[in-house]
């Protein structure tokens, strides 16, 4: 069986860019963070990132997992022990430097970033290496590889169960979520391996709820990998709906309802960490509506330094929080924020740092499979093993492409 070859499509790569950019801007920690925290209703850059990242590991690896189940599992696994590796070098400069330096200068924002640690510093170590004690700011990488590791898994079931009873399960989960399943998952864990680490210093991300959006990503990405995206298919009055949808959402976000009808008086509904269920309903619809305005967004995404970025997300992300953390570090009494001088200069420099990062790690891929491709080329004509010439690439269109028919073709 030959499956034609996808290539990387910019738009996708530039779109993770942004989402990455503006978890950034979220996480510095200056006057900018609370304006572009969720400014578009019950939408954060956390779950667009994580969605996204989805939709490519679904889109790259769904066929080629048809054909070789092996090796796609060695190499998400392989992928998901870098990252694992990245966490705990992230741990350990937070378990040394950052606290020696937030114990002798009394830095409030960093010692609350790991009180626990700083008070219990056995149970933390070894929690940590199981990925149960997650500080904050680092708890989005543990479940991103949580997740990438579990994806062969998940794979392998859609294609011997289909697609509709894996998402079935997901949404037993994540009603699972809503009603107390990782508490009790929780107890289970501390029972096991008596590790009394408090629910609330395991991560703020509900992991039984956040699968649903890492699930969902890769049937859409295993689905426009074979031609068909399922947002291609969505009626008229569900798009206008939709948009309709993002605005109220947008209108109660910022509490323009007044105050019976604001963030805090719906709660858990739009709780972000448990993914409520009035804040699902708002992600299907800007998803929807996205999809919609694609024509648009490709004209805006598609340029740097959101290409670079996206293309090394997951290292900028990484290195990102180094700058976070010396935000954190330069903040002193009761500040919760840098003022604008230094908010302004952190943030230059933080994203100039970044890109040059992107740059490396992306040229680096170059040079890597420049030098594969020539070692291949110079062996193609003389290695037996190799009598016919490699298939010719095709390439499928992007589902952010406009439509060039009545009836979209989608990749």
């Amino acid at each position: 069986m030959h499956l034609p070859k996808l290539q990387r499509v910019p738009e996708l790569d530039a779109l993770r860019g942004i989402f990455l950019a503006w978890m950034i801007l979220v996480h510095l920690p200056t006057h900018l963070s609370a304006w572009v925290d969720q400014p578009f209703g019950f939408v954060s850059s956390a779950e667009g990132f994580v969605f996204l990242s989805a939709v490519l590991v679904g889109r790259i690896y769904y066929r080629q997992h048809m054909l070789d189940q092996k090796g796609v599992r060695a190499h998400l696994w392989r992928r998901s022990f870098k990252l694992y590796a990245y966490h705990m070098a992230l741990l350990a400069f937070a378990f040394t430097i950052l606290a020696v330096y937030a114990v002798h200068t009394h830095r409030a924002a960093l010692t609350n970033l790991l009180n626990f640690y700083l008070h219990h510093p056995r149970p933390a170590i070894v929690g940590s290496i199981f990925l149960i004690y997650c500080p904050p700011l680092l708890d989005v990488l543990p479940l991103y590889v949580t997740f990438l590791f579990l994806s062969p898994l998940i794979l392998s079931a859609a294609t011997r169960f289909r697609w509709k009873t894996v998402l079935t399960v997901s949404i037993l989960l994540w009603l699972g979520a809503q009603v107390g399943l990782r508490d009790a998952f929780h107890n289970l864990i501390v029972h096991v391996t008596h590790l009394h680490i408090p629910l609330q210093e395991t991560g703020a991300f509900n992991m039984f709820a956040w699968q649903a959006v890492w699930v969902t990503g890769l049937w859409m990405g295993a689905a426009s990998a074979q031609g068909n995206v399922p947002l291609a298919r969505v009626p008229r009055w569900a798009i206008a709906l939709s948009g309709v949808l993002c605005v109220f959402f947008a209108i109660v976000r910022f509490g323009w309802f007044g105050p019976h009808l604001d963030w805090p008086a719906l709660g858990l509904w739009v709780d972000k960490w448990q993914e409520g269920p009035l804040r699902v309903v708002n992600l299907v619809a800007f998803a929807i509506f996205f999809f919609w305005l694609r024509r648009w967004v490709v004209l805006l995404i598609k340029r740097e330094p959101f290409l670079t970025m996206g293309k090394a997300s997951l290292q900028v992300f990484c290195a990102h929080l180094f700058f976070v953390f010396i935000g954190l570090a330069l903040l002193y009494g009761d500040m919760e924020q840098l003022g604008w001088p230094t908010a302004i200069g952190l943030t230059a420099v933080t994203f100039l740092s970044l890109f040059w990062v992107a740059t490396r790690e992306v040229r680096k891929r170059h040079a890597a499979k420049a030098k594969k491709a020539a070692a291949a080329a110079a062996a193609s004509p003389t290695d037996p093993s190799q009598p016919f010439p490699p298939a010719s690439v095709e390439t499928a269109p992007s589902p952010l492409a406009p439509r060039s028919e009545p009836a979209e073709v989608a990749r």
